[in-house]
């Protein structure tokens, strides 16, 4: 959570110094924790129980009215956002009721075929960099080995993994997002 704060922090700074006050004002649109532990409430064989759920890699879910939501939110349900790789595309999701079986959890992300290691090791940033600039992204980059461990050949195919929590029920398509550029540091 900090890290995305200063990340922001940093963003509107740039956005001010070069563009002063013609620039506007950047605001948060969202922001999701997925690595977390939340006491829920959950109907379970019947009961209602106050249970920790913990979210790795996952995060919250949860369906249009649902107390938990912010009210700017409720009417529609919980925004998800499951993010691609440098290359893909990411997507805009929302909680359903169905998702109540699995704790009103989905995933964040595609998930890793390749550890961060192993696509340093075998995958070269300059290659992966002219490949996303033939797709039309930009690329601005603190280091190679940053674009290597990132690379959209060490994710899973997003478009799949959305389609399965789709079919599912534990999350409902709104929106997919392609991207433009990419900016990575270390």
């Amino acid at each position: 959570w900090a890290n995305r704060q200063m990340i922001t922090h940093f963003v509107r700074k740039a956005w001010k110094n070069v563009l002063g006050d013609r620039g506007g004002k950047l605001s948060l649109l969202y922001d999701v924790a997925h690595n977390i532990i939340k006491i829920e409430k959950y109907n379970i064989e019947g009961k209602e129980k106050e249970v920790a759920v913990h979210r790795k890699g996952a995060t919250r879910a949860f369906p249009p009215g649902h107390p938990e939501i912010p009210q700017k939110y409720r009417e529609v349900g919980q925004p998800v956002i499951i993010p691609g790789s440098m290359g893909t595309a990411s997507y805009v999701l929302v909680g359903t009721k169905e998702g109540e079986e699995a704790f009103y959890s989905t995933c964040h992300g595609a998930g890793r075929t390749m550890s961060r290691h192993a696509a340093i090791r075998t995958l070269s940033g300059r290659e992966i960099i002219n490949q996303l600039e033939k797709k039309g992204i930009i690329v601005k980059c603190y280091s190679l080995k940053g674009i290597a461990e990132e690379a959209p050949q060490a994710y899973k195919n997003v478009d799949e993994v959305v389609e399965v929590v789709h079919k599912a029920g534990l999350s409902k398509k709104v929106a997919k997002l392609i991207p433009l550029a990419v900016i990575k540091g270390e």
